[in-house]
């Protein structure tokens, strides 16, 4: 007989997989170069997609050519083109030969036939219903694109921007493009750029989309030789890979840059940003001349614009300043102190920030305590002693700092640029003083303009920081905020809704208090700046206000002109048949007329005096009475009762370059010698 397994005997365990957890592997410490990280991150530059990757590098380039002039005073001459460039053209320029598909069904764009069926049924029913409602006399909405493939093809542009600036050392040229946050812009001053990157991000989108390298020429002022430069980057070491670098003759003396790049981009979507960039820039900028074009191999999509210089003013160039000592850190302390020549503690104090002399520093190390005396050695500050004196900056009072050093448009060139571009009914410009928001000065400048060409109805809104539009994330904006709740255009006789109203704010400073990561807009908490707008905007309707109460005025006026000369032929029918009518009555009743009287009606029986005479008097009288009224008002307003004659200016000769400018906010008297 089989014995079984005893039920008290121990199972075989089965085999199968262990369930001891994996160690985890050990973690690595990476790093990023600065440039991988912009890379990775290139949204917070405004590279966010293709068509706004083709905006911001013509930004970047027109800004940096408007720089690269104005610091050596010279009037900027941009020219900026986009050339599009087919598939067919951008394998060859990457020695890529075009090929053909083979398996359709392998692409994402690819239609199976009965997903095609089904797109062609569903459209054959659309403009079935559209031709019933076309029938019974209905609206017809205009048919829309029926996307046939979910693809997107990639576009390519080579942008090229040209300047007449101060252009590069030769030996700088790749370090310049090459190595992110390297730059001769760093430091505490009014600059255009929001990040210090310039064209380097272009150049990593660029090596991102394209992989090709960029093309620089540049020649400096008084030099026989162009730099000419092709690279591109090292993305993991943040350093520049240079394919060509070398010296040409430069025979016409040429001085400026020449920059060159080929990125992926969408012209379609973002025409009308770049197109508005450059009428905004126009705007700010009156004394630059702008030569825009967009070239494509199909001639109606070709675009050619030029924005014409309309003065020779230029501002002011910006002046690099010390830091205040309300807007500085631990960190930045240290580093100052880590950067200084000064050897004592009481000379660090006096010449590393501003609006602090000899007394007051003297006054401030008294008052950081037993441990700080004037001569100490600035090198040997604890981080102890350094919080003691950032404690001590955040509670003193110290003087508002200069805004000298600031470079705003001037209300000259603002109200040129408005005229120039929008052509407006009327215009009003206000620039007020320099104000401060923790240490930094700023500037407000704005300008209010009513009716123009290309204008909508209701407030339009332009929005410039350091002399550069601000064009996305509008309405989060102090000054949209501003012009939409906090200005009452009623009281100004300005209609919000129905009339054309630009209102153009530039703000200047040191620090631009950007929010958001794309840097797009001035946030509203900061009331410093807000009350400064508002205060700009309602000074510009003041101006306007008065202008336009003399022109209801005067169409009163005409109006009321109108109306009585409306009224003459029946006034003077309705007299003439009057007085015909007493001709005729008995002679006995005439002896009540005066002489004068008697006169009239004689006229009247003889026919010396017609209708035509009366209507012509009562014309005249209504002439002289128009006048007197409006010579009264003009009287009483300060208004010159002669009319006003247009002034043309001949243009300034070249050789005429021997002469006074006596600058005033809103016109320039030049006095040649």
């Amino acid at each position: 007989m089989e014995t079984g397994r005893s039920s008290e005997s121990p199972e075989v365990p089965k085999k199968g997989k262990s369930k001891t957890p994996r160690k985890p592997k050990d973690s690595i410490l990476k790093q990023k170069s600065p440039a991988e990280f912009f890379a990775d991150n290139k949204n917070i530059a405004g590279f966010d997609n293709p068509g706004k990757c083709l905006y911001t590098t013509v930004r970047e380039l027109v800004e940096n050519a408007l720089d690269s002039a104005e610091s050596i005073s010279e009037l900027p001459v941009v020219e900026i083109t986009i050339e599009e460039i087919g598939r067919s053209k951008f394998n060859s320029m990457i020695g890529l030969a075009d090929h053909e598909r083979r398996d359709e069904a392998l692409y994402d764009d690819f239609e199976t036939a009965k997903a095609r069926e089904k797109r062609l049924a569903k459209e054959a029913r659309v403009l079935e219903i559209q031709a019933k409602n076309a029938a019974l006399g209905k609206k017809v909405k205009d048919p829309t694109a029926t996307k046939a493939a979910k693809g997107r093809e990639a576009s390519y542009y080579r942008v090229t921007c040209k300047d007449n600036g101060r252009g590069m050392p030769h030996d700088d040229i790749p370090n310049m493009f090459g190595r992110v946050l390297s730059g001769t812009k760093y430091g505490l001053k009014q600059t255009r750029g929001k990040f210090g990157l310039g064209a380097k991000m272009a150049l990593i989108w660029s090596k991102m989309s394209t992989g090709l390298p960029i093309e620089i020429t540049s020649s400096m002022n008084s030099q026989n030789y162009t730099s000419f430069c092709r690279l591109d980057i090292d993305i993991h070491k943040n350093v520049p890979h240079i394919h060509i670098h070398e010296k040409r003759e430069n025979k016409e003396r040429w001085h400026g840059a020449e920059i060159q790049i080929v990125i992926e981009g969408n012209w379609t979507t973002y025409r009308s940003k770049i197109l508005h960039y450059m009428r905004q820039m126009a705007v700010i900028t009156p004394y630059a001349q702008f030569l825009f074009q967009f070239v494509s191999d199909s001639p109606e999509k070709n675009v050619t614009i030029r924005f014409t210089r309309r003065t020779d003013i230029m501002p002011s160039v910006p002046l690099e300043t010390k830091y205040h000592p309300s807007a500085v850190d631990i960190l930045l302390i240290k580093r100052l102190i880590t950067e200084t020549s000064k050897q004592t503690l009481l000379q660090f104090l006096q010449h590393e920030f501003v609006n602090i002399g000899k007394s007051h520093a003297e006054r401030l190390i008294g008052e950081m305590g037993p441990d700080f005396s004037p001569k100490m050695s600035v090198k040997s500050l604890t981080p102890q002693q350094i919080v003691r004196i950032h404690q001590l900056f955040r509670q003193a009072k110290f003087d508002d700092p200069s805004g000298d050093i600031l470079s705003p448009a001037g209300e000259y060139n603002l109200r040129l640029g408005i005229i120039k571009e929008l052509h407006p009914d009327m215009v009003a410009t206000f620039s007020g003083s320099a104000q401060v928001f923790e240490g930094h000065p700023f500037i407000v400048e704005a300008g209010v303009s009513v009716g123009g060409k290309d204008v909508k109805q209701g407030l339009n809104v332009f929005r410039f920081a350091n002399r550069i539009p601000l064009l996305f994330e509008q309405g989060a904006d102090v000054v949209t905020r501003t012009a939409m709740k906090r200005i009452n255009w009623n009281s100004y006789k300005i209609n919000q809704t129905q009339d054309k109203i630009g209102v153009f704010v530039s703000i200047v400073s040191t620090k631009i208090p950007f929010k958001g990561t794309g840097k797009e807009y001035i946030g509203d908490d900061i009331s410093e700046i807000a009350s400064a707008v508002k205060t700009a905007i309602q000074q510009c309707c003041n101006q306007l206000k008065s202008k336009i109460v003399k022109r209801i005025h005067a169409r009163e006026q005409q109006e009321r002109k109108r109306n009585l000369s409306k009224y003459i032929p029946s006034a003077t029918a309705a007299i003439y048949d009057l007085l015909k009518q007493t001709t005729c009555v008995h002679a006995s009743k005439k002896r009540r007329y005066r002489d004068d009287n008697a006169d009239l009606l004689k006229q009247v029986s003889v026919n010396s005096l017609t209708k035509d005479t009366f209507r012509e008097k009562l014309a005249q009288h209504v002439e002289k009475v128009d006048y007197e009224m409006g010579l009264e008002y003009a009287t009483q307003t300060g208004v010159n009762e002669e009319p006003r004659e247009d002034i043309y200016i001949e243009s300034l000769d070249e050789d005429k370059k021997n002469f006074i400018d006596l600058q005033s906010p809103i016109f320039v008297f030049r006095l040649y010698q």
